[in-house]
């Protein structure tokens, strides 16, 4: 058991590194980062949405038949959140930074990282190789969400340092704390409490891919944007097949 939970944590700190990485490079070719903030507002969409109805929404069904309505709760939820912190930008002028923006999408992908360290203490706790395999699919997200959680924040107005730092604590820090949250209480859990937070996360990160950043992402008009949708759905596909 104690091995088990030192492997799940340092995994769930390996895929926090990965996310950090992302963040790193992309700051580091941060005005390419800028120029094409529009294509990873694309491809996140793509990744997020596909994701989600291809894996996340299939898996919290077969775990909870109520899935369906935790999924709209999750995907109002969001809503609710995004026109809550809209309050603090009702009175924008022109030119004015729209920290909604980037925080509305922070809030959504820090959630599901939040949960994916719950799937590594389910994963670790059935056994040793079923952890590792579902690490394999789940680290390979990682990279992209701590870029995109960062040009997100940054093109919303945040500086450069203020970017990395709620990036980083978003979608990083959220997947090792996740895991020694519910490592503790892991043998409790039952399948279907794991069905709802899966079904909560599914609705939040379609919520922020369908009607936050594809809408936003279309405003721009760029010559090859569904190349970049198109992009994100199928690393999407390649993320669930690998999981398989």
């Amino acid at each position: 058991m104690q091995n088990t939970f030192w492997t799940a944590f340092a995994t769930s700190l390996a895929a926090a590194l990965v996310t950090s990485l992302g963040i790193f490079v992309i700051r580091y070719f941060s005005r390419w980062g800028s120029r094409n903030t529009t294509y990873f507002m694309y491809f996140a969409a793509g990744v997020l949405i596909s994701s989600s109805f291809l894996h996340i929404v299939p898996r919290a069904l077969s775990m909870n038949a109520q899935a369906p309505a935790w999924l709209l709760a999750g995907f109002f939820g969001l809503h609710l959140s995004n026109r809550f912190l809209a309050v603090f930008n009702c009175d924008k002028e022109p030119g004015k930074k729209d920290y909604v923006f980037g925080l509305v999408p922070m809030l959504g992908i820090g959630l599901h990282s939040f949960i994916d360290g719950f799937i590594y203490s389910v994963t670790f706790s059935v056994s040793i190789l079923t952890g590792y395999l579902a690490s394999l699919g789940m680290v390979l997200h990682e990279f992209p969400e701590g870029m995109i959680t960062y040009l997100l924040l940054l093109r919303a107005g945040f500086n450069e340092r203020s970017s990395a730092v709620l990036a980083f604590l978003a979608a990083a820090a959220t997947t090792p704390l996740g895991m020694l949250v519910s490592y503790p209480f892991i043998s409790a859990i039952a399948p279907s409490s794991l069905g709802v937070v899966l079904a909560l996360s599914a609705g939040a990160l379609i919520y922020v891919g369908a009607t936050h950043l594809l809408p936003r992402a279309e405003q721009e008009h760029r010559k090859y944007g569904l190349f970049a949708l198109g992009g994100g759905v199928l690393v999407a596909a390649i993320i669930v097949a690998s999981k398989a």
